[in-house]
């Protein structure tokens, strides 16, 4: 079933092998995913994902998590009902019974559910990351289902295509964060309301409604489809509408979208967080989002928050507002971010559009200039008049909208201060993929006959380009970087934390030490295993900046700061994310220390784990 769709003029067998051939390329990308992600160890933020989701089935408890909304985690944590785990509801760690917890605590639950529980965390991490392959292949199947109903099977299938063969559809799409779901709730939600618009019919509205609220609890930063609604009701009344009617016509979809809204809120929302506050108890609700919202002092809509939570009947919409507020938060305070070889606790507005760049392929940039051009082609020949403009607006009202979400989403992406990593533009590349598809079919029916053997040549030959990318990354899905970065190999120049290094190849790791013998190793490493857990005696962690300290006095180094006792010696793994925090050029009023790596300079890694974790071994 498909979400906006108009009269198909295919015929069966056409519409019949199309499919096939749709199902064909989800298969190879759910194969690439599946088994990339069984050499991937646990990701930094899977550590709270999993467990979260896990408590809010088997203890209907919202305590942990709480920034991000619960339907994605509940999805991947569906799978564990079946594998009778322990869960540390015992555990101090998990009560919290004084004081409310601190952020860093839900990462403490992790530990304690995967790897001092008794449970196998590799069967936790496999079976919760088994329905996140789910939700990705259901978004290429919308994807391709939508496009097929509102352009046809050629542009259907050039959209999932890119879609199916994508680096970082593949690297994110295999973990349980909600980056795929919010892609999936951004664009399901766009169309019906497409849809909507243009059939304001009971049966819309109330489908429109359905899925505008699933999209508000896949990830709080689709709250910006609000206003993107907005923007596209008005638009959608300008162009559609007779003058004279604009007033009674805008009047008339703000109560209707209003209506819509009002259905997500209470058929979604509600019942959604009901279910997940059930357990929580009043009053550590209270006291928690007291300090959740707390930093930097209570501002009034958290004030209001606060005493919202005191009333029974409003608790789940007060726990939906307060993850809202507390993303609001961290877009608007930014996070700790290495960027180009400096480090910052901001953001930087070149950020994404660099990293956009560089962590996708360059096939598919060359392909987005020729859909430029070829919407610029396409608008030029209609822009005769405004008439002929805002006729020409009017017909292809689907790809107006989808460029204005990408403008917006990047516009609101690159003016906050939250740069950890691509990932979070990920709800806008479906509307690019259509959009690049499209233009360059429009391209190819309007240019002269001679030139259409040359362009299909083209897109063709880029097309291949493209996969081999993409096959040749295997399984480093996650450290992607085009040539023009280095490659895989030399990505982490540019950015690193979900970029390049999340934690992904700790598994790689322990088959290092284990094919080399090694006895006992110092590992400063950043992501969501557990060292002790696999290493046992062999782990002793790294401390750089007592290493860093030592040997700016010139004393003698304690087997605190190093492997030997009269020098830095012996094996040592290093995260690409530590390495590089220790080694940045401190910018934005960055205070922390960023030299405390420098003593490495002097070595070379002697091997990689993956692409991620620096070895060196280290001879007194």
């Amino acid at each position: 079933m498909f979400l906006y769709t108009s009269p198909s003029r295919e015929m069966p067998a056409t519409l019949n092998k199309t499919n096939t051939a749709a199902v064909i390329l989800l298969f190879i990308m759910g194969v690439l995913a599946f088994l990339s992600m069984r050499s991937d160890s646990l990701t930094f933020d899977e550590l709270a994902h999993i467990p979260a989701g896990y408590s809010y089935l088997t203890q209907q408890d919202y305590r942990l998590n709480s920034e991000h909304p619960p339907l994605f985690k509940d999805l991947a944590a569906l799978p564990l009902l079946f594998l009778h785990l322990n869960f540390p509801v015992e555990k101090e760690v998990w009560q919290q019974k004084d004081e409310a917890p601190a952020w860093w605590v839900q990462f403490d639950v992790g530990t304690e559910f995967l790897y001092r529980s008794g449970n196998d965390p590799k069967q936790i991490i496999l079976f919760s990351r088994l329905s996140m392959i789910g939700l990705l292949l259901l978004l290429g199947w919308v994807l391709f289902k939508t496009t097929q109903g509102l352009f046809g099977s050629h542009i259907a299938l050039a959209s999932l295509f890119l879609f199916a063969f994508s680096p970082t559809f593949l690297g994110h799409g295999r973990l349980v964060t909600n980056d795929i779901a919010a892609t999936l709730g951004a664009f399901a939600a766009t169309f019906l309301w497409l849809k909507f618009l243009k059939h304001p019919t009971k049966t819309n509205i109330f489908k429109a409604g359905i899925i505008f609220g699933v999209a508000m609890i896949l990830k709080f930063t689709l709250i910006l489809l609000i206003p993107f609604f907005a923007i596209l009701t008005l638009f959608f009344v300008l162009l559609h509408r007779p003058r004279e009617a604009i007033l009674k016509e805008l009047g008339r979809y703000v109560v209707l979208g209003s209506f819509a809204g009002m259905i997500g809120v209470v058929f979604v929302i509600f019942p959604v967080y009901q279910f997940h506050v059930w357990n929580y108890p009043a009053e550590h609700q209270i006291r928690d989002t007291r300090a959740d919202l707390s930093a930097g002092g209570l501002t009034a809509s958290e004030q209001i928050v606060i005493s919202v939570t005191d009333i029974p009947v409003l608790r789940p919409l007060a726990q939906y507002a307060r993850g809202v507020l507390m993303v609001g938060q961290r877009v608007s305070f930014g996070n700790t971010v290495y960027f180009l070889g400096t480090i910052s606790g901001s953001g930087f507005s070149s950020y994404f559009p660099t990293l956009y760049l560089f962590k996708e392929p360059l096939a598919l940039h060359i392909l987005g200039l020729i859909s430029i051009a070829g919407l610029l082609f396409a608008v030029s020949r209609n822009a005769k008049n405004l008439r002929s403009v805002l006729s020409w607006l009017q017909k292809h009202f689907v790809i107006v909208s989808s460029f204005l979400f990408v403008v917006l989403y990047w516009s609101f992406a690159m003016l906050g201060n939250l740069n950890i990593g691509i990932r979070h533009l990920l709800p806008t590349y479906p509307f690019v993929f259509l959009i690049i598809a499209w233009s360059i079919k429009e391209m190819h029916v309007r240019i002269r006959y001679s030139l259409k053997k040359p362009l299909i040549f083209m897109v063709l030959l880029l097309g291949a380009w493209y996969a081999g990318s993409s096959l040749a990354t295997f399984p480093g899905y996650l450290s992607y970087y085009n040539e023009l970065a280095g490659g895989n190999k030399q990505g982490w120049r540019i950015a690193a934390d979900s970029n390049y290094d999340w934690g992904q190849d700790f598994y790689r790791l322990l088959q290092f030490i284990e094919q080399n013998h090694i006895e006992k190793i110092r590992l400063d490493y950043f992501g969501g295993e557990n060292p002790e857990y696999w290493l046992g005696d062999k782990y002793v962690k790294l401390n750089p900046k007592k290493v860093a300290e030592d040997l700016s006095k010139g004393l003698a180094l304690s087997p605190s700061s190093t492997l030997g006792v009269n020098g830095v010696e012996g094996w040592i793994a290093v995260s690409v994310n530590q390495l590089v925090g220790g080694r940045a050029t401190a910018v934005h009023g960055y205070d922390q220390p960023t030299d405390y790596y420098r003593w490495l300079d002097q070595y070379e890694p002697v091997a990689r784990a993956g692409n991620t974790i620096f070895i060196y071994h280290i001879n007194p």
